[in-house]
């Protein structure tokens, strides 16, 4: 496996940038209401705005009123539920009927989660979400579960880092991206696209189709993405300089 060079400042020029947000602008934490915004983040979310042509999006796996709240002052366009609802900047949302089919995988998630401790169950619009960092034995337990779930609602089953999540299928974080990218405002940029998850790769492999690039945070691994940066203090400082390099 050939490791990635670090992403040069000039990338940004001419380009909309595409952000994961977990992993990508903060780190991880135990548990996704435990994660710590830099009192940065938002003012330079704010700069890159107004500095690149096509703007600046958050696209996560998180519910886009979580993401609203977690980047505020800035008012950004968001793909949230790994695309399944899209906020543009004025706030307005477009979103999917929750199906009822989350419902009753979610019933089953807590199940489980009372007889393991340590998981933890998030619920989201379009999605639920099964943790194991707190009890990482029972990970297997955890898939297996997801599996069945899956298969029996016809659900998506995504895997992350030590999370799996059952949501509706038909929009991933590329079909996110190839939606923004339809907007006018972006429509002679080239995407950039970066993130630090196996869920973030369909993003990566979109934004390299349309002509751009995708920037992988974490050690190296197998990845569409064409740079590599090592942490999220990495993608900070590079937003930082290519900020600075485009006014």
């Amino acid at each position: 496996m050939i490791d990635l060079a670090p992403p040069p400042p000039s990338l940004l020029i001419d380009a909309s940038l595409f952000l994961d947000f977990d992993g990508t602008l903060v780190e991880i934490a135990d548990t996704p209401d435990a994660v710590a915004v830099g009192h940065g983040v938002a003012p330079l979310l704010e700069r890159l705005a107004a500095a690149l042509p096509g703007g600046v999006a958050i696209v996560s796996g998180r519910p886009v009123h979580e993401v609203q709240a977690l980047v505020a002052p800035a008012t950004l366009p968001i793909a949230g539920s790994h695309g399944l609802e899209i906020a543009a900047a004025d706030g307005a949302i477009a979103a999917p009927d929750r199906p009822a089919a989350l419902d009753t995988a979610l019933a089953a998630s807590r199940v489980f989660a009372s007889r393991h401790p340590g998981t933890l169950v998030e619920d989201k619009p379009f999605g639920v979400g099964l943790h194991y960092r707190g009890a990482p034995e029972a990970g297997e337990a955890v898939a297996a579960l997801a599996e069945e779930l899956a298969a029996a609602h016809d659900l998506h089953l995504q895997h992350g880092k030590m999370v799996v999540e059952l949501r509706l299928a038909g929009r991933d974080k590329g079909a996110a991206v190839e939606w923004l990218m339809a907007e006018p405002a972006r429509c002679r940029t080239v995407p950039v696209f970066v993130g630090d998850d196996v869920t973030d790769e369909a993003g990566f492999a979109a934004a390299v189709a349309m002509g751009g690039a995708g920037v992988l945070v974490g050690p190296a691994r197998a990845t569409s993405a064409t740079y590599r940066v090592n942490c999220v203090a990495d993608v900070l400082a590079w937003l930082d300089a290519a900020c600075r390099e485009m006014t």
